[in-house]
């Protein structure tokens, strides 16, 4: 079980590991004060830190007895004003691996604890700091990979999602209140909780959960990268275009058809967002067992991704043979929200580019040289082009699968209640759904929570957050 105790001090490196130009160690707890005075000898004199104003910088030495082991500078905070409401004292040295492991060596000599994964955050949130989601945004913030990521974790670590979980749920527990003040005088029958007005408010309740639920999708690709699949059938190209996307020889390019076996995947970011570029099997009968393995993963890969890269030989089919190939390739997507671009190929072999092959296709068509990296810009522009004719809106986005998970079982739970007001059920069932709805966004913003969903959320974090 995940340690909660919080009244032992405990530190940890909170820079990333390894040597640079100053690491700090951060410390937390009751007595972080009194073992800094005793091993910190201020460059000042006179100066007591125990006296020390909160959030000042005190330069001097971090000594071993007698020893000096470094040059540090001290930032203190005292406790309520600190990140994890507790006193905080962060410990800025040189970046040595062998001063950080000096300093860590004597703070344990001196009673303080190493800090598990995720603990100070998980003080700040005991200690009422922020809630549980956006100590969860904290996570997010530190991944973000992409300016989009970015600015839908600093969004949720700010409160938007917090406060719209807790309105929602402070509507439903108003009237729950009522409805179970009805509760105390059934015998006497009175109604103190309106059903049109019930019935108004899980009208409200059903929009918005929906609303939230649906958003998931786009939060979760924004989050993790926009998967492009880039299809077509063998030797047309498709590992020498995924190189030129990436600058760089990702992925085995031969002439011989069927050269790629298995998906292969990189990211980078375009314009902001983050994008996954799936490199797949070519899109033929297989001649073997592996090939049929192959081309399996392949449809699993254009079956997650959000943008599909067609790509075509310039030099080998004919606009017929194309949108032939085409046709027989969108027959099983054709009922899913994906969106399709094609990518003319080897134009290098050509005297000039194809007229008129847009006016016999209904789709996005780049012509490009992936040999020579030519008009590969135009790819990336189309792409970025895509993300923002579905421009994230400013309403709130769930990217959490915990968040999502919680959502969908309360808006199950309201659907519940909808269907007992309209089935005429008694207060007390009624409320069972009631309370399984309260239950459930409660669980988002950790005001109803365990220490196992405590330990499963902060033990993802690094140590010295």
């Amino acid at each position: 079980m995940y340690h909660l105790s919080i009244t032992d001090t405990i530190c940890a490196l909170s820079t990333p590991p390894g040597t640079g130009a100053i690491a700090v160690i951060r410390l937390s707890g009751p007595a972080s004060f009194e073992i800094i005075r005793r091993i910190f000898k201020p460059a000042v004199k006179n100066l007591e830190i125990l006296t020390a104003p909160s959030h000042t910088i005190h330069l001097g030495f971090i000594m071993n007895e007698s020893v000096m082991v470094d040059e540090v500078l001290l930032s203190l905070f005292r406790s309520p004003h600190s990140y994890t409401g507790e006193d905080v004292i962060e410990v800025s040295c040189h970046g040595s691996v062998f001063i950080q492991q000096q300093i860590l060596g004597i703070l344990t000599s001196k009673g303080v604890r190493l800090a598990r994964p995720g603990e100070f955050t998980l003080r700040g949130f005991l200690n009422r700091k922020f809630d549980l989601s956006q100590a969860e945004a904290v996570a997010d913030l530190i991944s973000a990979h992409s300016q989009a990521s970015h600015d839908l974790a600093i969004k949720q670590m700010r409160g938007g999602f917090s406060r719209k979980i807790s309105e929602l749920r402070q509507l439903l527990l108003d009237f729950t209140a009522l409805i179970e003040l009805e509760l105390d005088f059934s015998e006497e029958h009175m109604i103190f909780a309106d059903r049109e007005d019930l019935n108004q408010l899980l009208t409200q309740l059903e929009a918005e959960l929906s609303q939230l639920v649906s958003s998931f999708s786009l939060g979760n690709v924004v989050k993790h990268g926009i998967p492009v699949a880039i299809v077509g059938k063998p030797n047309v190209g498709k590992s020498t275009l995924l190189n030129a996307i990436l600058n760089e020889e990702k992925a085995i390019v031969s002439e011989i058809p069927g050269t790629t076996r298995d998906a292969i995947e990189d990211t980078i970011v375009i314009g902001g967002y983050s994008f996954r570029f799936i490199d797949t099997a070519g899109l033929r009968a297989a001649e073997d067992q592996i090939e049929t393995i192959g081309i399996e993963r392949t449809w699993e890969k254009i079956n997650d991704a959000s943008i599909i890269l067609y790509i075509f030989d310039v030099t080998e089919q004919s606009f017929p043979d194309v949108m032939e190939s085409i046709t027989e390739f969108t027959e099983p997507l054709k009922h899913r929200n994906q969106r399709l671009i094609l990518i003319g190929n080897k134009t290098d072999k050509l005297d000039e580019l194809p007229k008129g092959f847009k006016d016999f296709v209904d789709y996005e068509t780049i012509f490009v040289s992936g040999k020579r990296k030519e008009n590969i810009h135009l790819i990336a522009d189309h792409l970025q082009q895509v993300v923002e004719d579905t421009k994230i809106p400013d309403n709130t986005i769930i990217t959490n699968s915990r968040h999502y998970e919680a959502l969908t079982h309360a808006l199950e739970a309201i659907l519940n209640v909808r269907q007992g007001l309209l089935d005429g059920l008694s207060p007390d069932l009624l409320t069972i759904d009631i309370r399984q709805a309260l239950f459930h966004l409660g669980n988002i913003t950790g005001e109803i929570t365990t220490d196992e969903v405590l330990g499963a959320i902060f033990t993802r974090f690094c140590i010295g957050k």
